[in-house]
């Protein structure tokens, strides 16, 4: 067979390459011609950014030290998790197919084994739920099926990312997934001061007509506003209330992430949460099922019902937007794993609330037990402050020393305790004087384990001569 080009296809035999009319060259003498080295410049430039770095890095030090404590993870807890109930939900889905949607042998096949619809194929039993659970009415076609949370927010910023002029506010510290994200759609992020109130909304007005009198464009503010990761903190329900009203008045959209909602502490009733509370369209609602059902199954939803008016006139939700940009990313998720977050619905008449009864016990016990281990170990007077959120997954130690991630792998290496730099979460290079911990993915006995631990690694440093003073 003769290429296109009517010459003879080059002839490759154990490393040497035929060129130059078909004289063979021994590649292992001409390394030029055997590889394809690169710069990190040659690339995006975002490969190089720390936002980009600082999950491997993370990553790297638990499994360099996996007999160490770690109060680092985000994971849901493990105790509960069953592969049976793999199975059980598959099943309880493909029921519903074939039982409440109608589908015969054939269609139930094709929803489960082949490529699915871009959006999702569980997008009503999403509407459902949000409507159980936070009170939320959403149209099932606002609703995108994502892979995780992650690429949910890929798709947001990519498609407001219209020119070099639009930026992204975000809470600080900041949830350095987000952070990411924009660098690799070339979406700078400018912070909001947060503070224990969970945002400071005059710095929000203050940002938003800073920006526009340089020229930018703000499209949009991400916040966490339910036991925020990383700072723990939440915003009440008046604040709530008057961050839609400032959305409002700017003209801007607000990024709501939504992964922690379910899991109040013990005595802290649940607030609405900003999209229930939005009757103006200024809510694009990010959700997860990785901390609700299961962290393997990657999947995560959008729920954007901005009108958008199409160039031939039509008007659709903005998830229309969104889809056009998925297809061309991971062209769908996965049906299995939809098929089992959907069972796992299902099963629980749409209520992940009553889905997650032990593990929100789960987790307000730790949480209770690791602020008291702190106020154990750490009594009055001691500088060492943290604070007390109201649930969720984690909680920040403020210290009077910077926190980076040298004294991290020494924490590791030296001490057997891992817990993460709040470095992280913020923007810039200056030093951080404080850590998170993580109480999800351990018990009792290993936050006391690990406390004992932190505590040992703070005394020493306490030791040590003066220190510049860092951020808290």
């Amino acid at each position: 067979m003769r290429r296109p080009g009517g010459g003879p296809r080059p002839a490759y035999d154990h490393g040497r390459l035929n060129v130059d009319g078909g004289r063979p060259v021994d590649l292992s003498e001409h390394a030029d011609l055997a590889v394809a080295d690169l710069e990190v410049a040659d690339l995006h430039p975002a490969v190089g950014d720390p936002a980009l770095n600082s999950m491997n890095f993370l990553n790297e030090v638990a499994q360099r030290y996996p007999d160490a404590v770690s109060l680092a993870a985000g994971r849901p807890y493990e105790e509960f998790f069953d592969v049976a109930d793999l199975h059980r939900h598959l099943e309880t889905f493909r029921a519903h197919l074939a039982d409440d949607l109608g589908y015969g042998p054939a269609q139930v096949h094709r929803a489960l084994f082949q490529y699915g619809r871009t959006k999702g194929i569980i997008h009503d039993l999403v509407a459902r739920n949000l409507a159980v659970d936070e009170e939320i009415t959403a149209d099932p076609e606002s609703i995108v099926v994502t892979v995780g949370c992650q690429e949910a927010m890929l798709l947001v910023l990519r498609a407001l990312r219209a020119g070099p002029a639009d930026v992204l506010l975000a809470v600080a510290p900041t949830y350095v997934g987000l952070t990411g994200a924009a660098r690799l759609v070339d979406l700078p992020v400018r912070p909001v001061a947060g503070g224990p109130a969970g945002i400071d909304l005059a710095d929000l007005r203050e940002q938003v007509r800073r920006a526009r009198a340089e020229g930018l464009r703000p499209r949009a503010c991400y916040v966490m506003p339910d036991f925020a990761n990383p700072s723990g903190a939440s915003i009440d329900l008046a604040d709530r209330r008057r961050l839609l009203d400032l959305a409002a008045a700017e003209d801007l959209l607000l990024i709501e992430d939504n992964p922690y909602g379910l899991f109040h502490a013990d005595g802290a009733g649940r607030v609405p949460t900003l999209k229930a509370l939005d009757t103006g369209r200024r809510v694009v609602y990010l959700g997860s099922f990785a901390k609700t059902v299961l962290p393997g199954a990657r999947v995560g939803y959008v729920v954007a019902d901005q009108r958008v008016r199409d160039a031939d006139g039509t008007v659709g939700p903005l998830a229309d937007q969104l889809a056009k940009i998925k297809s061309m990313v991971t062209v769908n998720t996965s049906a299995i794993a939809q098929a089992v977050v959907g069972g796992a619905l299902l099963a629980h008449g749409c209520s992940l609330v009553a889905a997650n009864t032990r593990e929100r016990a789960a987790y307000a016990r730790n949480l209770r037990h690791l602020v008291d281990g702190l106020a154990r170990r750490f009594p009055d007077p001691s500088p060492v402050r943290w604070n007390v959120p109201a649930g969720g997954f984690f909680a920040v130690v403020s210290v009077p020393f910077p926190v980076d991630d040298a004294l991290l792998r020494r924490s590791a290496e030296d001490y057997g305790v891992l817990w993460t730099p709040m470095a992280h979460f913020y923007d810039d290079t200056a030093p951080v004087a404080a850590l998170r911990l993580s109480i999800s993915a351990v018990t009792p006995g290993q936050i006391d384990a690990g406390l004992d631990r932190l505590a040992a690694l703070i005394a020493d440093e306490l030791a040590r001569s003066p220190v510049p003073a860092a951020r808290h």
